[in-house]
C-alpha cells in the first residue's frame, strides 16, 4: 500500500473484486457493497447483491440513508442503437445526511479505491437519488 493512501485495502478485498469482475452476470444489475471500518481504516466487503435486483432503484433501496459506501457494480446497459453492454463501474454513494467525518474519509479514499480495484468509471451520487434513466445517461447509453 502506498504511504499516501487514506485506507488499507486488503488483498482479500481486491481478490473478491477481481472474482466479481470475471464472473458473468445473468442479472440486470449486481453489486458488491464496501464500507470503511473507521477504527482500523480498512475497507471491507459489507454485502454482495448478486440476485434480486431488477433495477437501479432496487439497488438504491439497499443503500444506507446516512452513510457513504463504495459499490462495484455490473450493470446491463441498453444503448440507443440496440447494443447491450455490461459496464463495470464504481458507485460512490455519499448521501448529504452523512456525517462530515465519514464523507471526508470516503471522499479521500475514492481515487485510491478505484485505482486499486482497476475500475476507471466512477458514478458519484450525493443527493440520494439515482434512477435507471440517470444512470444510463451517465454511462453514455
Amino acid at each position: 500500500m502506498a504511504s499516501s493512501s487514506t485506507i488499507d485495502i486488503p488483498s482479500t478485498v481486491l481478490d473478491k473484486i477481481k472474482k466479481f469482475r470475471l464472473t458473468p452476470s445473468k442479472s440486470a444489475i449486481t453489486a458488491q457493497m464496501y464500507k470503511i471500518d473507521k477504527k482500523t481504516l480498512t475497507l471491507e466487503l459489507e454485502e454482495e447483491l448478486l440476485t434480486g435486483l431488477g433495477s437501479v432503484e432496487d439497488l438504491v433501496e439497499e443503500l444506507p440513508e446516512n452513510s457513504p459506501r463504495f459499490l462495484v457494480v455490473n450493470y446491463k446497459l441498453q444503448h440507443r442503437d440496440g447494443r447491450i453492454s455490461y459496464p463495470l463501474f464504481v458507485l460512490y454513494w455519499a448521501p448529504q445526511t452523512a456525517s462530515l467525518d465519514q464523507s471526508t474519509l470516503y471522499a479521500s479514499a475514492l481515487s485510491n479505491f478505484s485505482v486499486r480495484c482497476d475500475v476507471t468509471k466512477v458514478v458519484d451520487v450525493r443527493d440520494g437519488e439515482l434512477s435507471s434513466k440517470q444512470l444510463d445517461e451517465r454511462l453514455g447509453a
